[in-house]
């Protein structure tokens, strides 16, 4: 099969909807399929064997964004694609799918990002609420065009459903075992950055992700404090001074004696990211418009308990008691309690960073894109089948 794989976000930007298309190639690549990549640029020529081609694009939010200029259409008939694929389309997705509509040629599109409860989060009142729902109609509009809309979670899904999006399923997220493990806790260099991170036998806290208003990252506050403990936060983005300067003041305004200053590691991949996740005691979540929680998965391969908001991609992620604790993000104080029921008890801790490790075995990338490659197959004969309808 002949997959076209339009994105909104590629290499080098790394973010949840890079790492997803990154793990689709190569899953294509070893099941035997062709695929050609369109993105933003600047953007790699090539990946895992597949052609590149970067498009024009401007920055918002540090993101390139990419221009759907006539090259798009251009690449995507040169290609002779059997599958348009369009990951979290906003822009350039929402043209491929439109074209794809057009030329008839089957597309599905992935939901990744919840754009428009970022936009009622942040706006300020009505003007929030009134983007939100422009932005819903846009959704509808745009995915109305694609054959299939793919959900990360049962909770993304019943939201779409409810919002009046067609021909939507379910497809979540794979997870590299080989990479996230706990192993790194014995390796040499992973052992070595847990004693430079908690020389006292700090009980480590950590957060994985991008540094953003839409992280909520300002309930980490709520355990900065608790005695005995570290925060450690890996990642980067446009809100890294102001949750630096709230964390900090965080600890030293303590009672007591203050745990030692937050440690930010900036944005680290490969086996650096794994030895960081696999370092930590706790894997700390604040984030509620998540559609899906990809860190939560590599926590959990990492062997370590995770908490995170009891709404959105978390509550299909996390088993309640067993695998980490959902807290109330409505409630101030649930973080904190639920964390501190974790840093009192050691042995609780191991027990539930096993039984994540154990729960994500099982996802692994190669299966998840033999599921998308049948969600394609889904995608061609639906398709097929309007058009004998309409003919």
């Amino acid at each position: 099969m002949r997959i076209a794989l339009v994105t909104e976000s590629f290499l080098p930007t790394l973010n949840g909807v890079t790492t997803s298309v990154c793990r689709v190639a190569q899953g294509l690549r070893t099941l035997g399929h062709e695929a050609l990549i369109i993105a933003p640029g600047p953007a790699p020529e090539s990946f895992e064997g597949f052609a590149v081609r970067g498009l024009p694009s401007f920055s918002v939010r540090q993101f390139p964004t990419g221009v759907p200029t006539p090259a798009l259409r251009r690449a995507i008939d040169d290609f002779a694609p059997d599958v348009v694929h369009a990951a979290s389309p906003f822009v350039l997705g929402a043209r491929a799918l439109q074209l794809a509509h057009r030329t008839g040629t089957p597309s599905v599109a992935i939901y990744q990002t919840d754009v428009p409860g970022y936009l009622a989060q942040h706006g300020p009142g009505r003007l929030g609420t009134g983007a939100a729902e422009a932005s819903w109609h846009w959704i509808r509009r745009m995915h109305g065009h694609a054959d299939l809309t793919l959900a990360p979670s049962r909770a993304t899904l019943a939201e779409l459903r409810a919002r009046g999006v067609p021909r939507t399923d379910l497809w979540g997220r794979g997870v590299d075992t080989t990479l996230f493990s706990p192993r790194w806790r014995t390796d040499p260099d992973g052992a070595a950055l847990r004693r430079a991170l908690a020389p006292g036998g700090e009980v480590l806290l950590g957060y994985v992700g991008r540094l953003a208003p839409e992280k909520e990252l300002w309930r980490l506050a709520e355990v900065a404090r608790l005695p005995g403990t570290r925060l450690v936060i890996v990642g980067d983005g446009p809100s890294r001074a102001e949750v630096g300067a709230l964390l900090t003041e965080a600890v030293a305004t303590m009672p007591g004696r203050p745990n030692r200053s937050p440690l930010f590691l900036g944005r680290q991949s490969g086996v650096s990211l794994a030895q960081a996740y696999a370092a930590f005691d706790v894997f700390v979540h604040t984030g509620t418009r998540e559609t899906f929680g990809q860190t939560l998965q590599e926590a959990a391969a990492s062997g370590v308990p995770v908490v995170a908001p009891a709404r959105g991609g978390p509550l299909d992620l996390v088993d309640h008691g067993r695998t980490g604790l959902l807290f109330d993000p409505d409630r101030p104080g649930s973080l904190h309690d639920h964390v501190v029921a974790l840093v009192a008890d050691r042995d609780r801790r191991v027990a539930m960073g096993a039984a994540a490790e154990e729960a994500v075995r099982g996802r692994s990338w190669e299966s998840l894109t033999e599921q998308l490659v049948g969600h394609y197959e889904v995608a061609r004969a639906g398709r097929s089948e309007r058009t004998a309808r309409a003919a």
